[in-house]
């Protein structure tokens, strides 16, 4: 079996690219700093289609195949994870909508949504909820022809701006995703700032009280709200982060082969040191196979392969860590550079982490792959 990109693949991939490094990474320490993207960028973004890469032209997206969308996180993520963050929220959001949602709340939402327009936000996890994600207290308690929203969702990226948020609430017990509008009466939206990492991905808390929701704004029925609505996002929000993880480690490798060709220290540039070469080499080698569960993923998803979800889950594992861990050896590489805020892989340093907890904790994947792994070795 060869594992190689189509020449389709890398034309795309060049672009993302370019893309990234003219119009993202020579701004996102800046955008770190001051814990916003510009709206400008956002509609610069939306215009390339990327917001649009999981729905078909038909319905206004910009659909590419499974791995393509691997590279535009990777190459957003390698330059500012916040960004990536954006495609991921959305993204899951859009697809969710897509894939479950009535003709109705398709025709009305999804061309807007498709074309960056109207930007979408994942509001799943709440103040006392986050792994176990089926226990959302939120209510939302039919009246008439609406759903009545009582309840608070944390942590919600880019909720300071998003205009559209699929949320996650509790119907007479059942699970249930409702899209709400911004604007929606009893919505209340709080900025989060003073994050450890991904510090321009615009974070809020969302507070419902009383607040109506159309009926028709259910998505799917109510009860599959988390196990169609809610699995699907988070499933391609895994891979989008596993292959902004590898954006990450690999930004953290160029940053670290460049330093230590120029930093010199007794008498030598740092790269000749064993010790320096053993970090790098370990990023080096930890990058490419992140890259390759990665694609390995990618191609399952697009087969309609059952095992994509379960080897998804491993790449986001892996990808996570090699992130955590490559930041922490380029910190280590930069020594007190590394520290200050005129080099990146401080920025590194705390966006990783970021990643071992969004999308499904690193101990929560750890315990999905040891249970796939037990059952495959024993059947």
């Amino acid at each position: 079996m060869r594992i190689e990109l189509t020449d389709q693949q890398k034309k795309a991939q060049a672009a993302f690219r370019e893309f990234a490094r003219t119009n993202v990474a020579p701004h996102a320490g800046e955008f770190d700093q001051q814990e916003s993207l510009p709206a400008e960028l956002i509609k610069k973004v939306a215009a390339q289609g990327y917001l649009g890469a999981t729905v078909p032209e038909a319905s206004g997206g910009r659909q590419v195949d499974s791995i393509t969308f691997g590279l535009l996180n990777e190459e957003i993520g390698r330059a500012c994870s916040s960004l990536r963050s954006l495609l991921t929220v959305h993204c899951m959001s859009t697809h969710a909508v897509y894939r479950w949602g009535s003709k109705h709340l398709k025709e009305r939402f999804i061309p807007r949504m498709a074309s960056g327009e109207t930007v979408t936000a994942f509001a799943l996890t709440e103040p006392d909820v986050g792994s176990d994600a089926k226990s959302v207290k939120t209510s939302a308690t039919l009246s008439g022809d609406s759903y009545i929203l009582n309840g608070s969702k944390k942590w919600i990226s880019f909720g300071q701006v998003a205009d559209l948020f699929l949320v996650f609430a509790q119907s007479e017990g059942r699970p249930t995703a409702l899209v709400v509008e911004r604007d929606s009466p009893g919505l209340s939206i709080t900025p989060i700032t003073g994050l450890l990492g991904v510090r321009a991905s615009m974070v809020a808390e969302l507070r419902f009280e009383d607040c109506r929701v159309p009926v028709e704004n259910l998505v799917g029925r109510a009860g599959v709200g988390f196990s169609h609505v809610a699995s699907t996002a988070l499933d391609l929000g895994r891979y989008s982060v596993a292959c902004g993880c590898v954006g990450i480690a690999q930004a953290c490798l160029e940053s670290c082969v460049r330093y230590s060709n120029e930093r010199t220290q007794f008498g030598s540039p740092i790269k000749d040191f064993q010790l320096i070469q053993a970090m790098t080499t370990e990023m080096i080698a930890n990058v490419k196979a992140a890259r390759l569960l990665c694609y390995h993923a990618g191609f399952l998803r697009d087969a309609g392969d059952p095992r994509a979800i379960i080897e998804t889950s491993i790449a986001k594992y892996f990808a996570s860590r090699t992130a955590t861990k490559a930041a922490g050896d380029a910190v280590q590489i930069h020594g007190a550079n590394g520290c200050s805020n005129h080099y990146p892989v401080e920025r590194y340093l705390r966006d990783s982490k970021i990643m071992e907890i969004i999308e499904g904790s690193t101990q929560m994947q750890q315990i999905t792959i040891a249970r796939y792994g037990s059952q495959e070795i024993l059947s």
